[in-house]
């Protein structure tokens, strides 16, 4: 697959995967602490992210499913704890509302699983 091909596919899972972490998010937040909301988002927010790039962004991987999913996973709660971290800072250092540190933590965090997703977890 072309790298433009899979780059615009990375990035419609990647706003798949973020708008399931985001709605988990909002739904529940108001029940328990952000932080645990984040990583409940975050755990929903995985199968679809998985699911979508191993279909679709990075369906020419030369990995099997199992490596696949051992490295995304991985690769995954690496960017979940500089999201965490971010989300974190901004919350409650920078006293930012919940839902807006959590948008600018996953865009930080995006970056990072892309290099990881197409260069170890899913590499050709």
């Amino acid at each position: 697959m072309r790298a433009s091909a899979s780059t615009l596919w990375f990035l419609g899972v990647g706003a798949a995967a973020a708008l399931t972490h985001l709605a988990v998010f909002a739904l529940v937040q108001a029940r328990i602490w952000p932080e645990l909301a984040n990583a409940l988002g975050f755990c929903i927010a995985f199968f679809v992210s998985f699911a979508g790039h191993r279909l679709l962004s990075f369906k020419d991987a030369a990995t099997s499913v199992g490596t696949s999913l051992a490295r995304f996973a991985v690769t995954a709660l690496a960017g979940f704890v500089s999201n965490e971290l971010v989300f974190v800072l901004l919350l409650r250092a920078l006293k930012m509302p919940a839902l807006l540190a959590l948008l600018v933590a996953l865009v930080f965090a995006a970056g990072q699983t892309f290099l990881l997703s197409r260069f170890w977890a899913f590499r050709r």
